[in-house]
């Protein structure tokens, strides 16, 4: 296991960080990058990626607010996306970060949206890497378009669904996985480490932090039946054009997320790179490190300052 140091945010949020990488002698000239893991895992997402990189880079992989050991604050409106993307920020300046590579998979992957358009403004962010995460809008008329999208997306109106709340209460966050999750599929995760989540699992405030980074989010999932159309109330996020290079990796067997949601792209990003994965589930950053590790490499090379 990867060694981990405990950091206070400026905010008060505690986060156990991964922090490797940075080669003897070069701190101030190494660039960083920052890796958010997604639901239901933890930075062990990723293992790969971080082995892979931190002879050239400063390597950071927290697991985030609600997870784990770090800090676990139980209202739903500690887990607002402003806050989300407030703790990586407000990580890098713990860690005298000036300016970072975001990357970030699945829920990380939505937050490093977030970071990118935020660290755009600011200066801090010239570069995103994100893997399988759906764009905010994108996602969002898919979700009202799409019945594919939509039926995948169900799993989302049972984690909101405090009815489920004695279930996990019960039974851990395993209890409302095998209730509610219809789009898993065999994978390749070694036994280890899949022990080492069923344990993490069952830790209920944890769970609880978890599950309430769906339920503080803005997302709107309509039910099954609801018509397939635009509401006539909906208004799009008001989010600028994103320039900075982004490359998207989209493993395309992913039975939550797919493909659709990387058409369209294009609208709303300057400097895009798309990576495909074919026979890929999901978890991409583990099912398929090699040719993550690829992509990120040859975009890293090529939008280096």
């Amino acid at each position: 296991m990867m060694e981990q140091t405990r950091v206070t945010l400026a905010n008060g949020i505690e986060l156990d960080v991964v922090d490797t990488g940075v080669p003897e002698g070069s701190a101030d000239d190494a660039e960083t990058l920052i890796f958010l893991h997604g639901f239901p895992e933890s930075h062990r997402t990723w293992r790969h990626q971080l082995a892979h990189f931190k002879d050239r880079y400063r390597c950071i992989a927290p697991d985030q607010r609600g997870y784990r050991g770090s800090s676990k604050p139980q209202e739903v409106e500690a887990y607002t996306p402003d806050k989300l993307i407030g703790d990586v920020f407000a990580l890098a300046d713990a860690l005298g970060v000036d300016k970072f590579t975001v990357v970030g998979h699945d829920w990380g992957g939505a937050i490093a949206w977030g970071t990118a358009y935020w660290g755009q403004a600011n200066g801090r962010v010239p570069r995103a890497i994100i893997a399988n995460a759906p764009h905010p809008t994108v996602f969002q008329k898919l979700l009202y378009l799409d019945e594919g999208q939509r039926a995948s997306s169900q799993y989302m109106r049972g984690f909101r669904d405090t009815d489920n709340d004695a279930l996990v209460r019960e039974h851990g966050l395993v209890g409302i996985l095998m209730k509610e999750v219809k789009w898993d599929r065999p994978s390749q995760m070694e036994q280890e480490e899949r022990d080492a989540l069923l344990e993490d699992w069952q830790d209920r405030d944890a769970a609880f932090g978890m599950l309430n980074w769906y339920r503080a989010s803005p997302v709107d999932v309509p039910p099954m039946d609801a018509p397939y159309a635009i509401p006539d109330d909906y208004t799009p996020p008001p989010l600028p054009q994103l320039e900075i290079p982004t490359l998207v990796i989209w493993a395309m067997d992913d039975l939550a997320l797919p493909p659709q949601n990387v058409e369209g792209l294009v609208d709303h990003i300057t400097d895009l790179t798309v990576e495909q994965v074919p026979d890929c589930g999901h978890f991409v950053p583990w099912e398929a490190p090699d040719a993550v590790n690829s992509a990120i490499d040859t975009f890293l090379e090529r939008t280096s300052a």
